[in-house]
């Protein structure tokens, strides 16, 4: 067997450690969902959970596993060999009562990742397809990691996971040191290394059992109302969508309580789980408009609001619109008649113009037909000339006789 890396020798990460604990401790809160960089100790902190809450699973979900493979199906070995139906487990039956983790969560199906967050809020995995209606517990704590430069998870679905740990990089030379030399001890010796830690090994697991006791008895640590208006009033200030963050506060503070062995919840155990549960759910921050030089007038004696103001009322709105774009408005003269500056002209030059324009315009003016007759002046007649009947322009020539003189027939 693979040793583990014992829990409470991971270093620099106090964060990461306490949601784990609470997710542990209320398995209601729906997983811990950590973001950050590779090397980390995001599996190493996930592997070392399930080792406290031994004897427990640990079992690993690949990104390559199908629908089937997590929730279970029909067993086609028993369908075929006895006309039998039978259901087989998944990977979510196998975690019962231990840790799944899932890494690089935000690369899996939406279908998947939908049916993890809803068991395990629920604790109850139920199948229907193929024939089969199934339902068996499934408690486990859901351990998701991700790097936000790979991709990202899509909004509700980040609002379902209960608690969030953003993780950085060790910027301390005797910190990362010390992470160092603790990683190769125990890969050198990791007998000895899980020796030096048996005790408080053994603490932590002791402690965690007994808080879980008591998140289970549900007459114990109840919330008072400081501490629900608390939570409220947080959550407000967020801008969070909807009340699940305020459920999942409400429950890691009375999970913190229980780690901490405290009578009852406080105001201290809200400040302490707010920045897990609203780093994943908190609203985008309003952003200030940056001030006014000096050296600019200002179009009003009160302050130009920001893109991003809000204005309580209609009349605010327009009033600080004004002065937001006063400099911008035409001029008050702007669409009056505008008086033309003219020069004189002399009368002569005048009319030598208008004749030349008259004289141009009868050159451009086309001449009209001109019109043939006979000798005797008479106009001519119809189909002796002018224009042909087909095209309209070529005309038909005069006989040889047109015009002379014809004999005269005698009696």
């Amino acid at each position: 067997m693979t040793p583990t890396f014992p829990l409470s020798a991971i270093q620099g990460q106090p964060q990461l450690v306490q949601a784990l604990l609470l997710a542990a401790i209320e398995p209601a809160l729906g997983g811990v969902l950590i973001q950050g960089p590779r090397g980390t100790a995001k599996s190493t902190a996930a592997r070392a959970l399930a080792d406290v809450l031994a004897p427990a699973p640990f079992v690993t979900l690949p990104l390559g596993a199908s629908i089937e493979h997590v929730v279970g199906s029909l067993d086609l070995s028993k369908a075929l060999a006895g006309s039998e139906v039978a259901f087989a487990p998944g990977l979510l039956a196998k975690a019962h009562g231990g840790v799944l983790y899932v890494d690089e969560i935000n690369l899996l199906p939406d279908a998947i990742v939908d049916v993890l967050l809803d068991v395990a809020a629920s604790g109850i995995n139920r199948v229907e397809r193929d024939g089969i209606s199934h339902s068996h517990a499934a408690r486990f704590v859901l351990i998701g990691t991700m790097n936000p430069e790979e991709g990202a998870l899509r909004p509700q679905l980040l609002d379902r996971l209960g608690l969030c740990v953003q993780l950085a990089n060790a910027q301390d030379p005797r910190l990362r040191s010390a992470i160092v030399k603790a990683r190769l001890r125990f890969d050198l010796d990791p007998a000895g290394f899980l020796q030096d830690h048996a005790q408080e090994q053994a603490r932590t697991a002791e402690r965690l059992r007994q808080a879980r006791a008591r998140c289970a008895d549900a007459g114990q640590l109840l919330w008072s109302d400081a501490v629900h208006e608390e939570v409220a009033r947080q959550c407000i200030e967020a801008q969070v969508d909807g009340l699940r963050a305020d459920l999942v506060m409400l429950r890691a503070a009375r999970a913190l309580a229980a780690w901490e062995g405290c009578d009852a919840i406080t105001e201290h155990h809200v400040a302490e789980v707010t920045p897990l549960v609203l780093l994943h759910r908190a609203g985008e921050p309003q952003r200030q408009a940056p001030p006014a030089p000096a050296s600019a007038p200002s179009p009003s004696s009160a302050p130009v609001p920001g893109p991003q103001a809000r204005f309580s009322s209609t009349a605010n709105f327009h009033q600080n619109n004004a002065a937001t774009h006063s400099q911008e408005q035409p001029p008050l003269d702007w669409g009056e008649p505008q008086p033309v500056a003219s020069a004189p002209v002399d009368a002569q030059q005048a009319d030598a113009l208008a004749l030349a324009a008259l004289e141009a315009l009868a050159a451009k003016k086309p001449a009209p037909p001109a019109r043939s007759a006979d000798a005797s002046g008479a106009p001519p007649r119809p189909g002796a000339t002018g224009r042909s009947v087909l095209d309209g322009e070529r005309t038909r020539k005069p006989c040889a006789s047109h015009g002379a003189a014809l004999p005269r027939r005698h009696a």
